[in-house]
């Protein structure tokens, strides 16, 4: 690549500081302030085996260059990238890369928190740590499939009918806390148009809080709006099918309350924070009981955006397996 520079290169040193500090005679390389104290260089690939490398895309694509492409795909695309090549696989184990995903996704935790955790508890490997911590996948919907029995009414001589009712629950959450929350029949390639902030009143999305424990466990809040207030506190707790996947979420518990409109109208905090300390059958309205659902528990399964269109579940009932509470 860089084989017409010449470079002051002293037959011995002893640490990469010193590699840093060597004098270029051609154009500087800021790129190599990118590798920290306790961050190790990528081997070139080259260093790897003894025999050239025949392909020509690592001809024509420096290490360096590579580097800075990685640098902009979200941590799912780099692991993909990752099962290209050999040399894409080492370069996507760099430090750096996940040291950034880990910062950005656990932003709440904080920078010195995040550095103290990955110390003590993944043994400094920021990769480590993305893949073990209990995370929120924010690039598409945890949706649930639940479905009852509905039974028909008898009509002349005909048998009474039995109809299999399918919905839907979709949660969307986000880095700062946030979630939409909808419950609808519609398919997720449809209800995936409406899960932002700007839905309009007619798409039934409801905002609430959520907050994530260390163990792996939601708790979340949210507030159906109405003639009587109607509070929604679920339990779910974070699951994934393979290591690090994140894409499953079991429902522990769905409860439904009543709120005082006074104490609502005067409380300035999130709603997560308005009914910490509650009971599960507590209640601040008379008109609406406490209530724990035991139907409709059926766990989420995270369906990322890029998927919403070619989703199984977006089948018709008679083409797919469904549960019969009994």
């Amino acid at each position: 690549m860089a084989s017409d520079i010449s470079v002051d290169i002293r037959p011995d040193f002893n640490s990469f500081d010193h590699f840093l500090s060597m004098r270029y005679i051609a154009t500087d390389r800021p790129w190599l302030k990118l590798y920290g104290i306790r961050v190790q260089p990528v081997p070139p690939f080259r260093s790897l085996s003894c025999k050239p490398d025949p392909a020509l895309i690592h001809h024509c694509l420096p290490d360096e260059l590579l580097l800075e492409i990685f640098t902009r795909m979200n941590p799912y695309t780099l692991g993909r990238a990752a099962c290209v090549c050999r040399k894409w696989k080492y370069t996507a184990r760099n430090p750096t890369l996940w040291r950034a995903a880990c910062l950005k996704t656990w932003q709440r935790t904080g920078m010195e928190a995040n550095y103290m955790m990955v110390r003590s508890l993944y043994d400094s490997s920021w990769r480590r740590m993305w893949l073990q911590r209990p995370r929120i996948r924010i690039d598409g919907l945890y949706v649930s499939r639940n479905t009852y029995i509905h039974t028909g009414v008898t009509e002349w001589q005909f048998k009474k009918t039995v109809n299999v009712v399918c919905y839907y629950r979709y949660l969307r959450l986000f880095p700062s806390g946030k979630f939409l929350y909808k419950i609808s029949p519609d398919k997720v390639k449809d209800a995936v148009k409406c899960m932002h902030f700007r839905a309009s009143k007619a798409d039934s999305v409801f905002k609430g809080d959520y907050i994530l424990s260390e163990d792996g466990q939601i708790e979340m809040a949210l507030l159906y709006p109405g003639h009587r207030y109607t509070l929604v506190r679920m339990c779910l707790r974070l699951r994934g099918t393979t290591v690090g996947a994140n894409n499953r979420l079991d429902v522990l518990k769905i409860l439904t309350t009543g709120v005082n409109a006074t104490e609502l109208k005067n409380w300035t905090g999130s709603i997560l924070e308005l009914v910490e300390g509650w009971e599960e059958d507590e209640t601040h309205d008379p008109d609406v009981p406490a209530v724990s659902h035991s139907r409709g528990l059926s766990p989420f399964v995270f369906v990322p955006f890029e998927e919403a269109d070619t989703s199984v579940l977006n089948l018709p009932v008679e083409k797919m397996d469904y549960y019969v509470p009994g």
